[in-house]
């Protein structure tokens, strides 16, 4: 059963990832925890795992579109990677209560984001001839960088609901090409924040991690070359909704059921 939890939660969170690029796999921890019972301490570089197989399976379908802006997703990473193991370490610090509990916080602000769904805009760093001024927004980019990568070495989340609205905000890249840029980030990230939980990697159940991989991947991939067909709109408004429900079911948990956090 635990297995098969885990195949239908891959196949959940690597189509979203695929569709969205942008917050799709923040169900993986909850996933993780309260649908297939791992312990925090082992969810988190699960999630990363994860999270980094299924982004590479939605950058791989977008390959040949030629709308990933390398320099801009390298820049991004140099802030994100480093900052993951920051992450990490002030995750060691908190309760794992809590932790959850802030975790059901971010997963709220990423739903209302969804919900609200702002137009695109003219990114503020687009120069006349189309390219980035880097000499006023770099710092921005990397601050931003480096809150995706606290964040991912936090909650073992890929941050790509910072990353696409700052790539189309700060950088006016295009809402495609911000999705495939950032998925290149969320990769080089979750494998810096897999990088900062070694420790961890020799304890994790990795029958259930490939199955969640082996799943999410081809899911991903799949999700990626349909993406364009299906109404964007209506599938961030219907996975918004998830999310909330679901931040709601991991704070009351975390505050009423904190035993099921050490697995069972």
């Amino acid at each position: 059963m635990t297995f098969l939890l885990a195949a239908a939660f891959g196949l959940v969170i690597g189509a979203a990832l695929g569709l969205l690029g942008a917050g799709g796999s923040i169900l993986a921890i909850p996933a993780l925890v309260y649908g297939v019972g791992l312990p925090l301490s082992s969810a988190i570089p699960t999630s990363l795992l994860v999270v980094a197989v299924s982004a590479a399976g939605g950058l791989i379908a977008r390959w040949k579109s030629k709308v990933i802006r390398w320099r801009v997703a390298l820049v991004f990473a140099a802030a994100s990677v480093p900052a993951a193991f920051g992450g990490t370490a002030l995750g060691k610090l908190l309760p794992d209560r809590w932790l959850l509990i802030a975790f059901a916080v971010l997963m709220a602000v990423v739903a209302v984001r969804m919900l609200k769904a702002a137009p695109e805009r003219e990114g503020a760093c687009r120069t006349g001839t189309g390219g980035a001024n880097w000499r006023s927004c770099l710092p921005k980019t990397l601050t931003a960088g480096a809150v995706v990568g606290v964040l991912t070495g936090l909650f073992g989340v890929g941050g790509g609901f910072v990353i696409v609205p700052a790539l189309t905000m700060l950088l006016g890249l295009t809402a495609p090409e911000a999705v495939a840029t950032s998925l290149v980030v969320i990769v080089l990230t979750s494998l810096g924040g897999l990088a900062a939980h070694t420790a961890a990697v020799p304890d994790l159940n990795y029958g259930i991690a490939l199955v969640f991989a082996g799943i999410a991947l081809p899911a991903s991939l799949l999700a990626g070359r349909l993406g364009n067909r299906l109404p964007a709109p209506t599938v961030r408004l219907a996975f918004a909704y998830v999310v909330l429900a679901v931040a709601v079911g991991v704070a009351a948990a975390a505050m009423f059921a904190p035993a099921a956090l050490h697995g069972g």
